[in-house]
C-alpha cells in the first residue's frame, strides 16, 4: 500500500461516514501557517475538527495513537484561527476517525471517536 494513497483512502471514507450520519461537511484539507486540519463538519450545534488516521490491516499500533498531544496542540490552533476567520458560533468538537483499509483499499474497520480530546 503507499501511504498518500492510504491517507486519501481513508479521507474520502471518512467524509463518507460523515454525510451519512448527519454531518455537514464545510471544508476538508483545511490549511494555516500552524497546521492543517483533515476534515471540518457540522452537526447540530457543533463545529467538529476531524483529525483521520488511516492504517493497512495488519499494523500493529491504533491510528489514535498518532494523534498525540503536539499534534492535538496543531489542530487546536489551527481550529481557532479557523473559527476566527469565519466567525462560527457553534460549539467546537475534536474527533478522530480511524480507518483501516485492505490492500485492495477496501475499509475493514472505521472507528469514529466523538470528543477524542478536548480542545
Amino acid at each position: 500500500m503507499e501511504i498518500n494513497k492510504t491517507g486519501i483512502w481513508g479521507e474520502v471514507y471518512a467524509a463518507r461516514y460523515l454525510r451519512d450520519n448527519g454531518y455537514r461537511i464545510i471544508t476538508s484539507n483545511y490549511r494555516s501557517r500552524l497546521g492543517e486540519i483533515d476534515i471540518i463538519a457540522q452537526k447540530d450545534k457543533n463545529i467538529c475538527f476531524v483529525e483521520v488516521k488511516t492504517r493497512g490491516e495488519k499494523t500493529i499500533a491504533e491510528p489514535m495513537e498518532a494523534v498525540d498531544s503536539a499534534k492535538q496542540s496543531r489542530i487546536i490552533a489551527t481550529a481557532g484561527l479557523f473559527i476566527k476567520a469565519y466567525e462560527y458560533k457553534l460549539q467546537p468538537r475534536f474527533d478522530v476517525c480511524e480507518v483501516r483499509l485492505d490492500n485492495k483499499y477496501e475499509v475493514t474497520s472505521l472507528n469514529y471517536i466523538e470528543n477524542a480530546y478536548e480542545g
